[in-house]
């Protein structure tokens, strides 16, 4: 059925259109209340489709429309609203300027390896995020993902979708997902759980590393074979330059077997978390990915989600001194606080020392709860070379109030360890 273009989808005015397949097309409108851009995804469906066709687009429909609101997190397209009218139903999604992965899934437009190894781990944590919602995404694919003008990962189009609903048997229809990213399971019309969309996400990487797919047939016949029968080649093959160890993470990613492959989007994650080591041992700089996995290790950020702790890495500072570096100095002026990464730091006021600050613990936060630019209380002498991240009181105060309450939370527990050890030192006297 034809869907004629008007002025307004509902109650938002249409820009133009961005987008088109054979079941939809994608516009992109103005949201008038929350004043922000939105992407319009309008289902088109056709009566005179045969019965099984027209059940999957409606399915398509709700899957995507069941998940309005539900899936907030930095690196899933938002979908804002569902709605339903007689004649077409259309979904109001985060608009997310950008291309899709397929602009870099050739030989002649691949991304540095450590973007690829980036994007792929934005992709763990965003998938990883869906499953513990109970939701596997079974279309993963570059078409699916979208980066940015900002260079940010946004996985999207949830429409091939089922929710594990606890207590309860989901459905899954056959049928859906597209052939070349397709799990041996997929292909076997087995039922499915997160490895399917591990196994699809390591065919994504295969290919943004090489430009080249693990299996190419004529027919689709000819495909699913090669998927459940052949072994593909390694990724070196086609890019001798390649590390190693990312071989070995595409290879076990698409493992046949799911016995033999990643069983969980932690195990996959970490063994990207050394592949980022090991390319900045080969002279690659830390991307946003490494860093948030850093600090998703550390105590202080134990209370922070991860939508908070994007935020932190996009706020922070890393940085370097080498041994006997001031870092702070009593009485001048600071606005900045520290959490130390790396080294030992030691603390000393009016000349004399007062203690030591291993790797996880902070320094210099007292003037962010001031409200203004102050004074610093003590003094902070690097006792080695150290590495820490600095994040000025003035962009934590301008942060989302999630990201701000997680870390006072964190910074009263650094306060109550404090007093429980100047209590215990007074014990002791």
């Amino acid at each position: 059925m034809k869907f004629e273009l008007q002025e307004h989808i509902g109650k938002y005015p249409v820009l133009r259109e961005i987008g088109s397949g054979a079941t939809s097309r994608v516009y992109l409108a103005r949201d008038p209340f929350n004043e922000r851009d939105v992407a319009v995804k309008v289902f088109l469906f056709d009566e005179q489709a045969d019965p099984q066709t027209e059940r999957m687009m409606h399915k398509a429909f709700l899957s995507e429309a069941s998940l309005a609101g539900k899936l907030n997190h930095p690196h899933i397209v938002e979908i804002y609203d569902a709605v339903v009218e007689p004649d077409h139903s259309y979904l109001v999604m985060e608009y997310v300027p950008g291309t899709t992965l397929e602009a870099h899934a050739s030989v002649a437009t691949l991304l540095p390896l450590n973007k690829v190894v980036e994007i792929v781990f934005k992709c763990i944590r965003a998938l990883e995020y869906a499953h513990a919602h109970g939701i596997i995404h079974r279309d993963i694919k570059p078409g699916n993902i979208m980066l940015s003008d900002a260079g940010e990962t946004k996985v999207a189009d949830f429409g091939a979708a089922f929710q594990q609903k606890h207590g309860q048997e989901s459905t899954q229809i056959t049928g859906v997902g597209s052939p070349a990213y397709m799990s041996p399971e997929q292909i076997r019309m087995e039922d499915l759980n997160q490895q399917t969309d591990i196994y699809s996400l390591g065919v994504v990487m295969y290919r943004l590393l090489t430009g080249r797919l693990p299996y190419e047939a004529a027919t689709q016949a000819a495909l699913a074979y090669a998927i459940l029968n052949t072994a593909p080649r390694p990724p070196s093959t086609l890019r001798p330059d390649l590390p190693p160890l990312l071989d070995q993470i595409v290879a076990r990613a698409i493992e046949k077997d799911p016995a033999s492959r990643y069983r969980t989007w932690l195990e996959f994650g970490k063994d990207l978390s050394q592949a980022f080591m090991n390319l900045r041992l080969a002279g690659e700089s830390a991307s946003d990915s490494e860093k948030f996995n850093r600090l998703r290790d550390m105590a202080f950020f134990q209370d922070f989600g991860d939508v908070a702790l994007w935020e932190v890495v996009r706020i922070a500072s890393w940085k370097s001194f080498p041994s006997e570096t001031v870092v702070i100095r009593e009485g001048d002026p600071g606005e900045s606080f520290y959490l130390l990464l790396e080294g030992e730091v030691g603390v000393t006021l009016l000349g004399k020392p007062l203690s030591a600050i291993k790797p996880g613990g902070c320094f210099g936060e007292v003037l962010y709860f001031t409200g203004t630019a102050g004074r610093r209380t003590t003094t902070i002498v690097a006792a080695e070379a150290i590495t820490v991240l600095e994040i000025r009181a003035d962009a934590l105060r301008g942060a989302t109030d999630g990201c701000q309450v997680a870390f006072n939370k964190a910074f009263m527990r650094v306060l109550i360890d404090r007093l429980t050890q100047a209590n215990l030192k007074l014990a002791r006297r």
